[in-house]
């Protein structure tokens, strides 16, 4: 199986790749993990790979092209969802290690060792383009909650979780069988969102027919160009109407985390 690792700081993975099942796992040949310099696919001699969000806020959001054309070179095709492009085969996952994307859990890491191939997209600072999310990743996952500085570290659980599920990686076959999460009795499974904020008032709970307590996703996240690949960034965030912003952001945030954890809807 081959994982290909897209970051910003590649030396990072040196360490965590050298040590247990996961460096036997390289050596024995089961696995073969790569990993991608991102800004190699930045265009200005900065090597920019970030920009200011659309719609105002804290921090910078991970910009679309460098992104879109890292994993396009490692599979070697164009690549987009919903855009008329090719999608990848059904062996391979492009996976966005996002704290608003659906929980990670055992029965995921056993589905991922199915798989052919997964690349990882390491997100950092405030938050990647969604159009990331929405037509380049097959997945978008979070490890659990709470806030991590970037992907790097829940790809390499990922990784590892789904590397000892391989035959072979183990020494004793049945221990993957056993472990925690693995279906028995009284196995619960952890929750996985990481970056959540409250749901406050009672306007949407009104309109959904819930008025318990809950959490909302972060917001979507865009950033230059405006219009990428035929994909637009939404017009609210480029008007400049800090209210109508506000408002399609919370919005946002609640479609999302229907989508993607509507279990933190009901929390209270």
């Amino acid at each position: 199986m081959r994982f290909d690792l897209i970051t910003i700081f590649p030396e990072f993975f040196a360490g965590p790749l050298e040590h247990g099942i996961v460096r036997r796992a390289r050596e024995a040949g089961l696995i073969d993990v790569r990993v991608q310099d991102l800004r190699e696919f930045t265009k200005d001699r900065h090597r920019t790979v970030d920009d200011r969000p659309f719609g105002g806020g804290e921090g910078m959001v991970m910009k679309p092209e460098p992104l879109f054309e890292a994993v396009e070179s490692l599979l070697g095709q164009s690549v987009g969802q919903g855009s008329g492009l090719e999608s990848p085969d059904s062996g391979t996952a492009i996976v966005l290690l996002s704290a608003a994307g659906k929980r990670f859990t055992q029965e995921t890491a056993r589905r991922y060792a199915g798989l052919n191939r997964m690349v990882f997209i390491c997100g950092r600072y405030e938050g990647v383009d969604e159009r990331v999310a929405v037509h380049l990743a097959t997945e978008e996952i979070s490890v659990g909650d709470f806030v991590l500085s970037g992907g790097e570290l829940p790809a390499m659980l990922v990784v590892d979780a789904v590397t000892r599920l391989l035959p072979g990686a183990l020494g004793n076959e049945a221990s993957a069988q056993n472990e925690s999460f693995s279906g028995g009795a009284g196995n619960a499974l952890p929750t996985g969102a990481q970056h959540v904020a409250p749901l406050q008032g009672t306007g949407d709970r009104a309109r959904d027919g819930d008025d318990r307590n809950g959490l909302l996703l972060d917001y979507p996240h865009y950033t230059r160009p405006a219009e990428f690949r035929g994909w637009a960034v939404p017009e609210v965030l480029i008007g400049g109407n800090h209210a109508e912003v506000a408002k399609w952001r919370r919005s946002a945030a609640l479609e999302k985390t229907r989508r993607n954890r509507p279990d933190l809807l009901l929390r209270g």
